[in-house]
């Protein structure tokens, strides 16, 4: 039985493991098809990729990114799996993301400034290093320097939506991400739809969006997450002709959350792998009976 886990994050990123590090982490943990998902960035594939050779590791690697769109004022991310690094037309995508993330980010440094917190980018940066900024990497700033005593707290009062070191990023729509993963020759799947504060309601308006802007499938098994929700995400895709995928969304080590844990699949919905195999280095034989993990 083969072990997915098709969502999650390096240094490249907003991660805490290096590439080299996650893979040798994900093969402890007995996953055995690993997509890296880094924020609007393929960065870290390439060493993630060096890394399963040289220390012979019993993992297939798939080449992932995790894109940032908006969607009626909402920030909707979108992972592309399978897709190709030398892609003229993806690259040329993330080119314009990271130039987005930075403008974004030195604001975010001018109004955390005004809040009486100085050189809050430069700390960032430093955390991030060849890694483009994110709130993540402020967080962290904002919590090594005492400003506050939890990430928790950081976004509560400087990062999220209403208060002073918010800002507003200007992502791309849907139909653009998914259009540049596709042309990259990857699939592309709608991360975790049950963390966007949406009901019901929204939650089906956003898939019958995404599958009209062109989406192919829809993560439905996340860490953390009820035994309902799972079975009405796995109903729901299917419903909608959307296929079905899995990821944990790890960014580091926590006693709640690990690689490839929990990712078991819910009654309904058709896995992506089992429509595409070639795209995650899988044959049909191994995954007709699989699940995503134990």
């Amino acid at each position: 039985m083969l072990r997915f886990d098709l969502h999650c994050h390096t240094t490249a990123s907003d991660g805490a493991l290096s590439p080299t590090e996650l893979v040798l982490r994900a093969a402890e943990k007995g996953v055995d098809v690993l997509a890296i998902t880094d924020h609007d960035t393929l960065a870290g594939l390439a060493e993630a990729a060096e890394a399963v050779a040289s220390h012979q590791l019993p993992l297939r690697l798939v080449n992932g990114v995790e894109i940032s769109t908006n969607w009626e004022h909402h920030e909707i991310h979108i992972v592309g799996l399978g897709v190709a690094l030398t892609s003229a037309p993806l690259q040329a995508f993330l080119k314009a993301q990271a130039q987005r993330r930075r403008e974004r980010a030195e604001e975010i440094g001018r109004r955390l400034e005004k809040c009486g917190i100085p050189d809050a980018f430069a700390g960032a940066q430093a955390l991030a290093g060849d890694a483009e900024v994110t709130r993540a990497h402020f967080a962290r700033h904002l919590v090594n320097t005492g400003v506050v005593d939890s990430i928790q707290k950081v976004f509560k009062r400087y990062l999220s939506r209403g208060n002073k070191g918010y800002v507003p990023a200007q992502w791309p729509v849907m139909a653009e991400a998914i259009a540049a993963i596709h042309a990259g020759g990857g699939k592309a799947v709608l991360a975790h739809p049950g963390r966007y504060d949406l009901t019901t309601k929204w939650i089906k308006r956003l898939m019958v969006a995404f599958g009209e802007a062109g989406g192919d499938a829809m993560e439905v098994c996340l860490p953390q997450q009820s035994p309902i929700e799972r079975a009405n995400l796995g109903q729901w895709a299917e419903e909608h002709g959307l296929l079905i995928s899995v990821g944990s969304d790890f960014h580091q080590p926590q006693p709640w959350l690990e690689l490839g844990r929990g990712l078991w699949l819910p009654k309904h919905g058709q896995p992506l792998w089992q429509v595409h195999p070639a795209l995650f280095g899988v044959t049909l034989a191994e995954v007709q009976t699989t699940d995503a993990s134990a």
